[in-house]
């Protein structure tokens, strides 16, 4: 007998020079993967202060805001308000120094809530811009506010998005947007400012 080993039979597979390697598990980012990730720290990944340090830091929109309250808001300071995205509650606070006292906020980022809570700003909670719509009766609103709210939404986000707020919108109710303007010399750093950013600005009409 020869000490030379037999070479596999052509019914026999040979074994492989290197084992195959499997792949590691991955998880998949989708869109609400990301957003919940980058939310969660939003306000301390941003260069600049999202929220001041006390009241006294609102002056600067302080006009601006009362302004947009007195053309834009219901004469009935009962109305029903909901701001989504609301960050730390600076609308809310103007519109609830006007008289408004229906006054509700929502948004994805924990640190803005917990801003609003040490500026003493009522209102302001924790959640799904989505989720918080779904949950609002048929016809129960009489003010949507969404600033810097549908550029962060995909196509297939949005369309859903502004027939929720139709839904959820009294009759003659008023839906108040702000979005980037397309237009500006500085467009290019609020665009690709934000990672969450999806819908390219609007440009004027």
């Amino acid at each position: 007998m020869s000490g030379t080993a037999a070479a596999p039979s052509a019914s026999e597979p040979a074994t492989p020079l290197i084992p195959p390697v499997t792949p590691p598990e991955t998880t998949r980012v989708t869109t609400d993967t990301y957003r919940s990730r980058i939310y969660t720290h939003y306000v301390q990944a941003r260069e600049q202060a999202l929220a001041p340090q006390t009241l006294a830091g609102l002056a600067p929109r302080s006009h601006a805001l009362r302004r947009l309250i007195e053309q834009h808001f219901p004469a009935d300071k009962n109305a029903v308000v909901l701001d989504l995205g609301c960050g730390h509650g600076a609308l809310l606070h103007f519109a609830r120094e006007a008289g408004y006292t229906n006054l509700r906020g929502v948004d994805g980022s924990p640190q803005q809530v917990v801003a609003a809570r040490r500026l003493g700003i009522e209102g302001v909670e924790e959640g799904d811009l989505r989720d918080a719509l779904a949950a609002q009766p048929d016809a129960s609103l009489d003010v949507v506010i969404a600033f810097d709210v549908i550029e962060h939404f995909t196509r297939d986000e949005l369309l859903p998005f502004v027939d929720e707020v139709h839904r959820v919108l009294k009759a003659g109710g008023r839906w108040i947007i702000h979005v980037p303007n397309g237009e500006s010399p500085f467009f290019g750093s609020i665009r690709y400012g934000d990672l969450t950013h999806e819908l390219p600005p609007a440009s004027p009409g």
